[in-house]
């Protein structure tokens, strides 16, 4: 199964961590796309690391990050920086998306 996580708000760091670790220990692959005040997020070693994980795959609205003061310095270099091209692109190819 193809899991899509849309992260657009700061609060769910504890759910964003507990979904995609279980989803990616069953083996299935899971997209993250960070927006608006979830690139908070990032700031998170937990949330951050998620983009190491084996199946995991992880993307960063560039202009919601500036927005929100979030750089990229220090961050994983597998996490992709880019557009809501990305999320488009996320949600169209997954079998389940969910919105935190």
């Amino acid at each position: 199964m193809r899991l899509a996580i849309v992260v657009s708000g700061d609060r769910n760091l504890r759910h964003v961590v507990g979904l995609t670790t279980a989803a990616a220990g069953k083996g299935h692959q899971v997209s993250l796309f960070a927006m608006d005040a979830g690139t908070r997020l990032l700031a998170e070693p937990a949330c951050a690391g998620l983009s190491k994980l084996p199946g995991v795959s992880m993307s960063v609205c560039e202009h919601s990050a500036a927005r929100h003061g979030v750089t990229r310095e220090g961050l994983p270099g597998e996490i992709v920086w880019g557009s809501q091209f990305h999320n488009a692109v996320m949600t169209h190819d997954a079998d389940r998306v969910l919105v935190l």
